[in-house]
Parts: C-alpha cells; structure tokens; sequence
C-alpha cells in the first residue's frame, strides 16, 4: 500500500496553459512575488534538484531515449520532488524555472539558472557549449539565487578556447553582481558520433585546476563535480564550495547510494545536485528516491 504522504501534488496544467498563453507578464510577477531562502542554511547543506537536461536534447534515462520528452510528466516529478524534506531548490533552464514559478513550486526553494545549453547532445557542434540559457543580467532580474554552467574542455578541439573565454567572462560577470555560480568542469572528447566525459581521477583534477581559474574572481565561484574513485585527491585540488554530481541514472542505486554518502562526508562538500537518477528511478518511486538523497545530504529526516 502505497503511503500517503508520497502522493504527488495537485498540479492545474490547464492554469498553467491559460496563464501562458493569457498574461506572460504573470511569469515575472511570479518571481517577484515568490518567497526567498538563502542559499545554504542551517545544517550549511544543499540538495538540488537538476532539470536542465532537455535543453540541450539530452532527453534520455537509462535504457529510454525520450524518458524526459512529456514536459507535464516531468513539471509533476518536478513538483513532487520539491515538496518532499530536505529538498533545497532547484535547477533548470528559463522555461522550467518559468514553470515551477507560475505554479508556485519555488516557494521557499533555492532557484539557480542553467547558462549554456548549446551543446547539443549528438551534434556535429556538440562541444560548442554557447550561452543560450540565462545570463547572469536575467538571473538578477528575476531574483533567482544561483546560476550553473556547463565547462567541456577538449584538448584537440580548436572550439574549446571560445567556451573557457564565454565562461570566464561569465564568472566575472556573476561575482560582480554577487551571483554564486556553480561550475561543472570535465575534460571531454569525441569518441566517434559521441562526447565521452573523462572520469579518471586524475582529468577530473586537471578539469577543476582548469575551471578555478577562471574569470575576474573567484570569490562566489562554486564546483559542481562528479562522484569518482579517490574523490579525496578531487577535493585537494581547489579550495571552492562543491556540490555532488549525480550522474545520468541507470545504474545500480545501492551502489550510487553509498558512493554519495561517502563523498558528502569529504572536506569541502555541502551537498548534491541530481536530476535523473531521482525524478526517474528504476521503481517509479521519486518521492522515495528523493527522500533517500536527502537524508544522506541532511541527515535523518522525518520523511
């Protein structure tokens, strides 16, 4: 039987549409008028949720290669994943975010805007990582309390140069507004029709050492990085804040599980950041996926 407290949310998709299409002036008074948090509070700790994937045409979970393409599917796991304990905030592009906020989900949430999507996932450009998201001026406008950008570094691709200046004029740009911007750096390459992301110890160093330095300051710079083995040598190549990775989902998640409790418990990382291991779950069960990640960021909760 399932508990009640899992029960999803009502959601008006149909308010939502008439909204939309009747007054989109709503959507910035959404913001305007939405309660706000601080960034990290409390137990200092963050869990976000990331739905920034579909932007970029990274549609798939696992072994579905459209798992994410319903957008009101997604808005309900969305939703219900924000309502449960611990739950901080979340992650997405402008048209999420817009969501979320005329349907009152970013109430009292951590809202940080995705930066570049124009990478797409497949394309012959694929390494072109431009600023097609938010920019820092938007995230500003509308009150949004974080930002996060995307850093592939290919070493035998001419390109990579214009996205580390992109991204270094980005991260200037956010310090002087006083805007926290979470970096997520990998060195990346082609293999074939495919951009593989580098996870050996040692090019996740080389990826950070490459993204601290970048922009005018440092100062409201954050990491976002993945989950790999001797994550302790990771940790002691920058002095940032880090944030966890997730991952794409699919795999095992008692073996994902203790990989995150492990790595939470490293000095330098307050929380996690994961999207469609937890809103796509091998059981269906998001709120209990959900509730998992976040006793392991916050502790025992009451869920």
């Amino acid at each position: 039987m399932s508990r009640p407290d899992l029960a999803p949310p009502a959601v008006d998709f149909g308010r939502l549409r008439r909204t939309r299409f009747e007054n989109p002036d709503a959507i910035a008074a959404a913001f305007a008028s939405r309660t706000r948090r601080p960034l990290v509070r409390g137990d200092g700790r963050l869990f976000i949720v990331a739905a920034d994937h579909p932007a970029r045409g990274a549609l798939g979970v696992g072994a579905d290669p459209m798992a994410m393409a319903n957008r009101y599917d997604l808005l309900r796991r969305l939703v219900l994943a924000l309502s449960r304990p611990g739950v901080d905030g979340v992650l997405g592009t402008p048209d999420v975010l817009d969501d979320l906020a005329l349907l009152g989900a970013l109430d009292g949430k951590v809202a940080v805007g995705s930066m570049n999507r124009g990478g797409l996932r497949g394309a012959v450009f694929e390494m072109d990582d431009r600023f097609t998201g938010h920019d820092v001026g938007s995230m500003v406008s509308a009150g949004l309390d974080a930002a996060k950008l995307l850093v592939r570094i290919d070493l035998e691709d001419a390109g990579t140069v214009r996205t580390l200046e992109a991204t270094a004029h980005a991260v200037t740009a956010a310090a002087n507004a006083r805007l926290p911007l979470l970096l997520e750096p990998f060195r990346s390459a082609r293999r074939g029709d495919r951009i593989v992301n580098d996870l050996s110890t040692d090019a996740v160093i080389t990826s950070v050492a490459i993204a601290s330095g970048l922009g005018g300051s440092s100062a409201y710079t954050w990491l976002k990085l993945p989950v790999v083995d001797d994550m302790e040598r990771v940790l002691e190549a920058a002095t940032l804040p880090t944030l966890l990775l997730g991952g794409e989902g699919g795999g095992d998640p008692e073996v994902t599980y203790a990989s995150w409790e492990h790595a939470l418990g490293l000095p330098g990382v307050h929380g996690l950041v994961v999207g469609r291991t937890l809103l796509y779950p091998h059981d269906g069960d998001v709120a209990g996926a959900v509730d998992v990640a976040a006793a392991l960021v916050h502790g025992a909760l009451s869920c």
